[in-house]
C-alpha cells in the first residue's frame, strides 16, 4: 500500500508586504491540501527594509482560510515565555486550531541591541533556555483543563477555578507560576516544531527529541535522513513525532516530483518541508505542478480530511497533565 506524505511549504520572512499578500500565499498553499505553512520572524534589525509580526500575520491569515496549518517562528531568546505561549494559544483559537510553533533562538549583537535586555550569549545557553520556554509553554497551555471554562450567567460564574492549576517553573533562566490567562487551546498544545541539519548533534537536537512534534530537517542524501529520524526517534522515546525534510524548491524545480517520491521511498521519512526563495514565483507551481504530480503516484491527499493541524499530522490531542493528576488521585 502506498504510503501518503506530509507536505508543507516555507514562505520565507514576513517581510515589508502587507499582510493581504502572505494571506494570499496561505490561501494558495491551502488550496493544495498542504499540511501547513511557515513564516519565520526575528529579532535582528532587517537592513532598514521593515518586518512584519509572523504571528500576527498568520491571525490575519487565519480569518481568511479554514483547514491549512499556520507555524510562525517565535525566537525565545530576549522573549518572556508566559507571552510566547498567550500569543500562540490565541493564534490557535483564532485559526480554530491550527497553529503551530517554529521554536528559534537569536544569537545576535545586533538582536541583543535592538532588544536592550541582555547581552548574546553561547548558542548551547540559548537552546538550553529555549527548551526550557517549551516545557513553560506546554504547561501554561495544560493549566486550563478543557472544562474548566463554565461561562454560566445566571450563577455569574466563568470559570471552575479547581480547574486552573498552578505552572510553578523554577530554572536558571525564568520562574513561571501561572495560570495561563489564555484558556486551553483548541489543540490542547499547538505542535510545536523544530529546524535540524542531519550532519550536526547540537544542543537542539535535546529540545527537538523532548518537546518537538514536527521536525524540519536538512539532508543532503535519503540515508543521511533515514539515520537521523532513525536517531531522533530513539532519543524521544515516542512515535509522536514528524520528520519532514527540507527541500529547495528553486534547486530542484526540474525534476521535483521525482525526487520527493525517489526520497520519500528510501529515507523512510514522513514528507517533506518545501523551502522557497521566491514564494510569489515558486508557490504556484508547487500547487499546480508538483502536487498534481504527487497525487498521480498516490503520495499525497486530494483535500484535507481534518479541520485542525494535529489532524493533517495524524496527532493526537494530549490531555492536561494536571487534569490526568486530578483524575489519578480520586
Amino acid at each position: 500500500m502506498t504510503r501518503e506524505l506530509h507536505l508543507s511549504v516555507a514562505l520565507g520572512s514576513a517581510g515589508p508586504r502587507s499582510a493581504a499578500h502572505w494571506t494570499g500565499l496561505v490561501q494558495l498553499a491551502e488550496l493544495g491540501a498542504l499540511d501547513f505553512v511557515t513564516l519565520d520572524d526575528s529579532l535582528d534589525p532587517a537592513d532598514g527594509e521593515g518586518r512584519l509580526d509572523a504571528v500576527a500575520v498568520l491571525a490575519h491569515a487565519a480569518a481568511r482560510t479554514s483547514r491549512i496549518g499556520l507555524i510562525p517562528t517565535v525566537t525565545t531568546t530576549h522573549t518572556e515565555p508566559f507571552h510566547t505561549s498567550s500569543a500562540l494559544a490565541t493564534l490557535d483559537f483564532v485559526s480554530e486550531g491550527r497553529a503551530g510553533w517554529l521554536v528559534d533562538v537569536s544569537t545576535t549583537e545586533e538582536a541583543a541591541r535592538a532588544v536592550g535586555r541582555r547581552d548574546p550569549a553561547p548558542d548551547a545557553e540559548l537552546w538550553a533556555e529555549a527548551a526550557d520556554a517549551a516545557e513553560v509553554a506546554a504547561r501554561l497551555w495544560d493549566s486550563w483543563e478543557d472544562d474548566a471554562e463554565i461561562r454560566d450567567a445566571a450563577t455569574g460564574r466563568f470559570i471552575d477555578r479547581d480547574k486552573l492549576h498552578y505552572a510553578d517553573f523554577d530554572g536558571p533562566h525564568f520562574s513561571v507560576r501561572g495560570p495561563s490567562i489564555v484558556p486551553r487551546p483548541p489543540q490542547g498544545r499547538p505542535p510545536v516544531a523544530v529546524a535540524l541539519d542531519a550532519q550536526g548533534r547540537d544542543a537542539r537536537w535535546e529540545l527537538a527529541s523532548q518537546y518537538a512534534e514536527i521536525v524540519l530537517l536538512a539532508a543532503d542524501s535519503a540515508a543521511t535522513a533515514r539515520e537521523a529520524r532513525t536517531e531522533l526517534l530513539s532519543r524521544a522515546g515516542r512515535d509522536d513525532l514528524r520528520v519532514l525534510i527540507s527541500v529547495g524548491v528553486t534547486e530542484t524545480r526540474d525534476a521535483l516530483p521525482e525526487l520527493l517520491a525517489d526520497w520519500h521511498a528510501d529515507a523512510g521519512t514522513d514528507g517533506f518541508h518545501l523551502v522557497t526563495t521566491s514564494p510569489t514565483e515558486e508557490l504556484p507551481a508547487v500547487i499546480h505542478d508538483v502536487v498534481p504530480a504527487l497525487r498521480a503516484r498516490g503520495l499525497f491527499r486530494a483535500t484535507h480530511t481534518g479541520h485542525t493541524l494535529r489532524d493533517h499530522l495524524g496527532l493526537a490531542r494530549p490531555d492536561s497533565r494536571y487534569a490526568v493528576r486530578t483524575e489519578a488521585a480520586l
